[in-house]
């Protein structure tokens, strides 16, 4: 079972369709982190739109299964990718857990939550990847507990170099639904961006690029 032909192309389509990718070369976005992008992602919208949903779930279902067919549970990293785990494990007919931000300051203190035996293979899930440091951060604590991570996943990833990267040096597969590269043609194809627009988009992100590696 493999992902639908073109899959990345539609998804791409049905997130700047939903708005959960928007796109303003020429005013750019404040991220939390102070950098000033000229894309902004915001994922938690695929919920709310059911045809778009139903397309990139039964998507990101068939992406597990082909790159990771021996992927025993779904762990999604809070909160972002929580609904996505449970829409994925549920399609695939797998557990699913989450990783917490940080763990838990009452009861048993857990930051893993839900049951993952010791050496289970799993695939953990979030909805972007922008530096990657939230999705590293709940794949080094599954590891912690004895947890194969086997690969990591998200909707969408800006496609920064500091984030691939990262991955691997922890030595973690990273594949995503769609990136900025389909983004870029679907907002061409559809009259959303012109081609001087295109150029400032890449010219913002190389200087996002920039500010993020000098902070490191």
């Amino acid at each position: 079972m493999s992902p639908p032909e073109n899959a990345s192309e539609e998804v791409a389509r049905l997130l700047l369709e939903i708005e959960a990718v928007t796109l303003s070369p020429r005013q750019p976005y404040t991220w939390a982190s102070g950098v000033r992008s000229p894309i902004y992602c915001d994922c938690r919208r695929i919920a709310s739109f059911p045809d778009a949903r139903k397309f990139i779930e039964d998507a990101w279902a068939q992406l597990l299964r082909a790159e990771w067919p021996s992927v025993q549970a779904v762990v999604g990293v809070a909160t972002g990718g929580v609904p996505h785990a449970a829409l994925v494990a549920e399609r695939l007919g797998l557990p699913m857990a989450y990783v917490r931000s940080e763990a838990k300051g009452h009861g048993l203190g857990k930051r893993v939550e839900g049951f993952l035996p010791k050496q289970v293979r799993v695939v953990v899930v979030e909805d972007l990847v922008s530096t990657g440091s939230s999705l590293l951060e709940a794949v080094k604590a599954l590891k912690a507990e004895g947890v194969q991570v086997v690969g990591a996943t998200a909707v969408f990833s800006y496609g920064l170099d500091i984030a691939r990267e990262a991955f691997a040096r922890e030595g973690v597969p990273l594949r995503t639904l769609t990136g900025l590269s389909e983004v870029k043609r679907a907002a061409a194809a559809s009259g959303r961006l012109s081609a001087e627009e295109l150029t400032l988009v890449d010219e913002g992100i190389a200087r996002v690029a920039q500010q993020l590696a000098a902070r490191r």
